[in-house]
């Protein structure tokens, strides 16, 4: 695949330049999700600006006629799955791509996923021409990840505690190695926890970038769910861990953490917090 220089260029969460200049949307068809995160809470509103939220769920045709939309009013150039549960545990996804890769072929295609399935479905995404994939890799010891995560269900079968662990990282680390060897241009994602895996994030980065991943996102906690209670990096904690894992790997910094059917260009943001092209209504 000879895309790098067209996602240096124009893709706005892979490239600092690109975050200001492209628009990107999110398109929310994929509900379910195969692992349990303690810090994650999917839902369904239009106040939430964090990952895990949308709107609404909509079909794969809905999805494309929110495309035609926004590429005939914004510099659109990456049409991209984020949920609000895991790209790859949704037939939807893949129904999705198929649609917007026979009508739209010049715009990037990108999911992000937890990596749990990642390794089964390289293949299909390479042959609908993904051109970027962002995982989410908290962990690379079972013990640290064990935080993380309360459960995972692989083919049917769902396990916990450290041996979800125990699964999740090894199937994280033999999908992102089979996409980067399918030519994929991969992104890690990492939440950082201060007292958690605040010391991981050096090794996170090293493990990852010899392996061929291009670019690392840490980004802080947004404390709910069963991890409400932790808190926050502060900008010190936050600098000092992309800093750190700069050695290894680049990092990307502009990240607003959106949500899961965001729309626009990321970096034209407002004091709330939010882009003046979010949510369009359809």
């Amino acid at each position: 695949m000879t895309a790098e220089p067209l996602i240096e260029d124009t893709h706005p969460c892979f490239s600092e330049a690109a975050h200001i200049k492209f628009a990107r949307i999110h398109l929310p068809v994929a509900p379910l999700c195969n692992i349990g995160c303690k810090y994650c809470i999917r839902a369904l509103n239009k106040v939430e600006n964090r990952p895990g939220v949308a709107s609404a769920i909509i079909s794969p045709e809905q999805a494309l006629q929110r495309v035609r939309a926004a590429k005939a009013r914004l510099p659109l150039t990456v049409v991209g799955i984020a949920g609000p549960g895991d790209a790859l545990a949704n037939p939807q996804t893949f129904a999705t791509f198929a649609l917007v890769e026979r009508e739209f072929p010049e715009l990037m295609k990108c999911a992000s996923t937890n990596g749990l399935a990642l390794v089964d479905y390289v293949e299909e995404l390479k042959r609908l021409r993904l051109t970027t994939l962002t995982v989410t890799v908290n962990a690379v010891k079972p013990e640290t990840a064990a935080n993380f995560y309360d459960f995972v269900v692989l083919h049917g079968k769902r396990s916990k505690g450290l041996e979800a662990a125990r699964i999740l990282v090894e199937r994280q680390k033999q999908g992102i190695l089979a996409a980067v060897a399918a030519g994929l241009a991969v992104k890690i994602n990492s939440v950082l926890v201060p007292g958690v895996n605040d010391a991981e994030m050096p090794e996170i980065a090293k493990q990852f970038g010899a392996a061929g991943v291009r670019l690392m996102n840490i980004m802080p906690l947004i404390p709910l769910h069963r991890m409400a209670k932790y808190r926050a990096p502060n900008c010190d904690e936050l600098r000092s861990a992309r800093d750190a894992g700069e050695k290894y790997i680049p990092q990307f910094r502009h990240c607003k953490q959106c949500r899961a059917d965001a729309v626009g260009i990321p970096g034209f943001e407002r004091k709330d917090h939010t882009c003046p092209t979010e949510y369009f209504h359809f």
